[in-house]
């Protein structure tokens, strides 16, 4: 592993578009409402707490996956959209979503909530492929 490969103004860019994808897939307008019904426990708010720790967590979450999107795209040899596209698809097909689909079962949250958590992660694992493939 070559840290000196990375582009890291890329990597940063990765974590803003999971942020806004983030806030956008879990809007109160959006999945919010039902994925907190589930999850949430009866409790008030998620995370509120703490939220420092919650958001810094998650941006260092998202950082950890760009810089390994950044190495799997470059093992992969993706130099396009569409190559790097294909491989964010495929660590989300091959890790991301069967990982989720047992601890999602595991808890008793159901398929409804798999597929909410896993959305989003599959918009930025592709994202992140494809802007990581063509942005050396």
């Amino acid at each position: 592993m070559d840290f000196s490969t990375i582009n890291w103004l890329a990597v940063i860019v990765c974590v803003v578009i999971s942020m806004i994808s983030g806030s956008i897939w879990y809007n109160p307008k959006t999945f919010f409402p039902m994925w907190w019904k589930v999850v949430g426990g009866g409790r008030e708010q998620p995370g509120m707490e703490n939220m420092g720790m919650t958001w810094g967590l998650t941006v260092l979450a998202s950082f950890v996956q760009a810089v390994a999107m950044a190495f799997m795209v470059k093992a992969m040899n993706s130099t396009t959209i569409a190559s790097g596209a294909m491989t964010g698809f495929m660590l989300w097909f091959g890790f991301i979503a069967p990982t989720y689909l047992v601890n999602k079962l595991f808890a008793g949250h159901g398929l409804k909530i798999w597929a909410i958590e896993i959305g989003n992660h599959l918009v930025n694992f592709v994202i992140f492929g494809a802007l990581l493939a063509v942005w050396h």
